[in-house]
């Protein structure tokens, strides 16, 4: 079979105009970026305003594995498949970032048969978003540093400078440095940090704004340190927010591409799931909403990761309610969480490991069950697999109450996901209560508690003397009413990487806790997570190159 990008090079894509008329999107309504991208105008949203929201369709996973699951690949096949039935669709992805692109995990626009294009600028540079984002988050830093070197006005205590630089690039040298080193005319030498872009707090900003004036409003209120006094310092207070609301002016309009099968998607925003809240823009889904009848959107990494915070943050704050949950298993996801190591996965069948394994999906199920909105599993079809492990995992969902579908949506694009789209039509007809996990009123304590014990499975939680103290000092901020933001490990329920499956009988660690302020959440640390990511002993950007006639080569 061809890689990926053989298989997006020989897409024959459609004018983006064209794409766009299918949604019903006039050419004076979009800003192109070349051919086949382009963003979407203020004026889409404010004409369609009053119409009736189609049905809103999250697509999570299970705990991902090294062998990957391919959840943005079944909800790439997903809404190919819609439009093979006869259902007007659209996909709503997060952009990707070049942290994984260049580094192990890949990139975010699919594979196989079942990818957005065009797939290199996608990956790449796109539209320009992340290089906006991370502009601004480092303007305002720049601003901070010059505050405190220009008489500092507002007595900004050095040493509790909260707000790190960013990069869109795994580079661990930057994790902690100390800056402003040379003499007097440098500034003040201080501690610094930088963080991947995906994991600002810029980031989580442009993804949960209205609008222009919204997202101005919550950049002026992110926390950026305080004072010798203790007193805290806003993004207002060192007048930075305008300036960064001007850079962010196009990247807060969603960009709109397409599949290879010319089915349209809307791409906006990119927060990683184990480090921040993981779902793309609220422009980009209440858009989509009002542009077809069926909005398939995913979250980052698996349900107790990135669906908890779209049920719980995203949901919460833009008033969606979710028609239908898609839950991706895999075999081998099962085998691995039963101990088969990945490089055997492809060609050991051990039905006891994947019994032993698959108390992970059940748990996935039930988790999302709390929800009160139906769920389909989605069993992405890989070509090892046995149809004797097929059967076992249908039996599993059957046992369990779970809709289920089988999809080949790699392989075989739309065509292979049309049995799921037809399960996921018939649960939209259902009745959906959706409901958040915990109330605004319930204090950070008890929502990280519920959320560790409801959703992870934990017996309870242990917070360290310095997550005590901080989160004490948001609670005298206001912020005991926000949300929770738990950053985790992606590969476990727990907050231990190798507790694979079910695990039991533990307590949660929240080690450290940060204050998103204009986001409007609070975030707890589990473990020991890293908000700059490094680059593996081989990254991907080995193998990316050019060829003798100029094309681009390696990008998976």
């Amino acid at each position: 079979m061809l890689t990926d990008i053989e298989i997006a090079q020989q897409a024959k894509m459609k004018n983006i105009t064209e794409i766009a008329e299918k949604i019903g999107i006039s050419e004076n309504e979009l800003e192109p970026y070349g051919h086949y991208k382009a963003k979407i105008g203020d004026g889409v949203f404010e004409r369609l305003k009053d119409k009736k929201d189609g049905k809103l369709i999250l697509v999570t996973a299970v705990n991902p594995t090294p062998a990957g699951e391919g959840k943005t690949t079944v909800s790439i096949g997903l809404g190919q498949a819609m439009e093979k039935i006869g259902k007007k669709a659209i996909i709503a992805l997060r952009e990707p970032s070049l942290g994984p692109v260049f580094g192990i995990k890949g990139g975010a626009a699919g594979g196989g048969y079942s990818q957005v294009v065009p797939m290199e600028d996608i990956n790449l540079h796109f539209t320009g978003d992340m290089h906006a984002i991370t502009s601004a988050n480092n303007l305002m830093c720049a601003m901070l540093d010059n505050s405190i070197q220009q008489g500092n006005e507002l007595g900004i205590d050095p040493r509790r400078v909260l707000v790190k630089r960013c990069l869109d690039i795994n580079d661990r040298a930057l994790r902690n440095i100390i800056n402003s080193l040379g003499g007097k005319l440098n500034g003040i030498p201080r501690e610094d940090h930088f963080c991947i872009t995906v994991a600002s707090e810029v980031m989580a900003i442009l993804c949960l704004s209205e609008d222009i004036f919204d997202l101005k409003k919550r950049l002026g209120n992110i926390l950026v340190a305080y004072t010798y006094d203790g007193e805290p310092v806003y993004c207002r207070d060192i007048k930075a927010n305008g300036a960064m609301t001007v850079l962010l002016k196009d990247a807060l309009k969603p960009n709109l591409v397409q599949t290879l099968e010319n089915t349209p998607a809307i791409m906006h925003g990119g927060p990683f799931a184990n480090i921040a809240h993981g779902c793309n823009s609220i422009r980009a889904t209440k858009t989509a909403l009002k542009l077809a009848d069926y909005t398939i959107t995913e979250a980052g990494f698996g349900s107790d990761l990135g669906a908890e915070k779209f049920l719980d943050i995203k949901c919460r704050f833009a008033g969606l309610k979710p028609s239908c949950i898609v839950l991706v298993s895999t075999v081998r996801s099962m085998k691995y969480n039963g101990g088969v190591p990945k490089e055997n996965l492809k060609y050991e069948q051990n039905f006891e490991a994947l019994k032993k394994g698959s108390a992970n999906l059940v748990k996935h199920i039930e988790n999302l069950r709390k929800y009160d909105v139906p769920v389909v599993v989605a069993i992405n079809h890989f070509n090892e697999d046995t149809d004797e492990e097929i059967k076992f995992v249908e039996n599993l969902c059957k046992e369990n109450g779970a809709e289920f579908a089988v999809t080949k949506c790699f392989k075989d694009g739309g065509e292979g996901g049309k049995e799921l789209a037809y399960k996921v039509v018939e649960a939209c007809e259902k009745e959906s209560n959706f409901h958040c996990l915990y109330p605004d009123d319930m204090g950070i304590y008890d929502k990280i508690l519920t959320i560790a014990k409801e959703i992870y499975g934990a017996k309870g939680v242990h917070f360290t003397k310095e997550a005590r103290q901080a989160i004490d000092g948001f609670i005298k901020l206001g912020a005991n009413n926000m949300p929770v933001c738990i950053a985790k490990t992606q590969y476990s329920l727990s907050d231990d990487p190798k507790k694979l499956g079910r695990p039991e009988d533990y307590n949660i660690v929240i080690s450290s806790a940060s204050l998103s302020n204009g986001a409007g959440f609070v975030v707890a640390l589990a473990g020991s997570i890293m908000t700059m990511p490094g680059l593996s002993k081989a990254p991907a950007a080995f193998n990316i190159d050019i060829d003798e006639n100029g094309n681009t080569v390696g990008l998976f």
